[in-house]
């Protein structure tokens, strides 16, 4: 499914939307440069969630834990890691255990250790500077 969302704050709504649909043990893997929007939908999907608490971006962090909505998120940021062995040694399947959406910006430097059930949302800079194409497909149809 294809969505065009102009500036953050309907990106926001758009990860919240999804969020409303979404089990625990949900998968969410990103692609998309830097910059385009990866953890503003991440944002909405913690608003979609229940969670409060400020979402920021898992760069330096791996990781980062929110919990207090409906089932907790897991965000993380793949940028760093050189091999998917790396992220199983973060603890990846204790995260999966735990019930909660795993969203996981860059996911392509880790994709043959993700499940075949993650859902894909590709996020693509639009015809202006605010301007996001998000395609979500994967698991989510």
């Amino acid at each position: 499914m294809k969505y065009v969302t102009n500036g953050e704050g309907e990106t926001e709504d758009l990860g919240a939307w999804l969020a409303g649909r979404l089990s625990p043990g949900a998968v969410i893997a990103f692609t998309g440069d830097l910059g385009a929007g990866k953890t503003a939908f991440t944002r909405g999907l913690a608003r979609g969630l229940g969670i409060t608490d400020r979402v920021t971006s898992p760069t330096f962090t791996i990781v980062n834990e929110y919990e207090g909505g409906r089932m907790p998120l897991f965000h993380f940021d793949m940028y760093r890691l050189g091999s998917s062995d790396e992220l199983f040694d973060i603890g990846w399947e204790d995260y999966l255990a735990r019930g909660g959406v795993c969203a996981v910006e860059w996911s392509e430097n880790v994709s043959d250790a993700l499940e075949k059930d993650a859902i894909q949302v590709e996020i693509c800079r639009g015809e202006s500077d605010s301007q996001r194409i998000i395609q979500i497909g994967g698991a989510f149809q």
